[in-house]
C-alpha cells in the first residue's frame, strides 16, 4: 500500500483517475474523481452538480472545439449505486443497472476511447452501499499493446475494504506522445482525513499546468447521506 497523494505527486500526467475506498474512521465510502489535460480543449472545462452527480462543462464555450470525448456525466446514480467513469460510458452503465444488468455487461459494448494513437483507456467504477458497508467494481477498457483493432477489458471486484485504505485507477502511466496507457491492476493506496482535508491534498497533489477538476464524495455507510466537494481550475 502506498500513499495516494505521493501516487500523484509523483506523475506529472496521470491524466483522469478514479480512486474508491473507506474514511479511515470507517463510516463513509470514499469517491474523487480528476480530469487533467494538456490542450487548450481538455483544459477549457469545469464540473458542474448534475441530478445526484456530476458532468462536465465548457469554461468558455468560444473555445469549445470538440465536444465529443470530453463532455460527458462522470458521475450519476441509480438504485443506490455510485457510478463513475472517464466518459460518456458513465450513461451505458447507468442503463445497464437500470434495466436489471450488470456493471460487466455493459462495459463489454464499449471500448477504449478513439483517439488514435493514445487510444486512451475507459475507467470505470461502481460504489454499492449494502447492510452498513459497500463492495465496489473498478474497470479498465484498453487497446491491447496500441492496436485499434483489439480491445482488453479487465473489472477488478472488491469487498470489505479496510477503513483508510483505498484502489486508485487512471488512464495513463504519465506524460508522453504517445501517452502510455495504465498497466497492472488498480494500486492500493492509503487515504485519510475528513473530505474537506481530503479534496484540499488531493487537489495541491495534482500536477499545477495539468489538473482541471476534482470531485470528491463521502456517503455515510449507516444513513446513505451524501457530502460532495467539487474543485475546478476556472471558476
Amino acid at each position: 500500500m502506498v500513499s495516494f497523494l505521493k501516487e500523484l505527486s509523483g506523475n506529472s500526467y496521470p491524466g483522469r483517475g478514479i480512486m474508491i475506498g473507506k474514511s479511515v474512521d470507517g463510516a463513509s465510502a470514499v469517491i474523487a474523481y480528476f480530469i487533467m489535460g494538456r490542450s487548450v480543449n481538455s483544459r477549457n472545462r469545469v464540473f458542474v452538480p448534475f441530478e445526484q452527480g456530476i458532468r462536465t462543462q465548457a469554461h468558455d464555450p468560444a473555445l469549445l472545439s470538440d465536444p465529443s470525448l470530453i463532455i460527458y456525466a462522470p458521475v450519476r446514480v441509480v438504485n443506490g449505486q455510485t457510478i463513475v467513469t472517464n466518459g460518456d460510458q458513465t450513461d451505458t452503465v447507468y442503463d445497464f443497472l437500470k434495466d436489471g444488468k450488470t456493471f460487466e455487461e455493459a462495459l463489454r459494448t464499449r471500448e477504449f476511447e478513439p483517439d488514435a494513437p493514445n487510444f486512451t483507456p475507459r475507467i470505470s467504477g461502481l460504489v454499492m452501499p449494502a447492510d452498513g458497508d459497500f463492495s465496489a467494481k473498478m474497470s479498465i477498457l484498453k487497446s491491447d499493446d496500441g492496436r485499434d483493432s483489439s480491445c482488453v477489458r479487465y473489472t477488478f471486484d472488491y469487498d470489505n475494504i479496510q477503513a483508510g485504505e483505498g484502489r486508485f485507477i487512471h488512464t495513463y502511466e504519465g506524460d508522453g506522445d504517445p501517452i502510455p496507457s495504465f498497466k497492472g491492476e488498480p494500486t492500493k493506496v492509503a487515504i485519510d482525513g475528513d473530505i474537506d482535508t481530503f479534496a484540499q491534498a488531493v487537489w495541491t497533489n495534482l500536477n499545477e499546468d495539468n489538473k482541471v477538476s476534482l470531485f470528491v464524495r463521502y456517503i455515510d455507510l449507516k444513513n446513505g447521506g451524501e457530502d460532495t466537494r467539487i474543485i475546478n481550475k476556472f471558476n
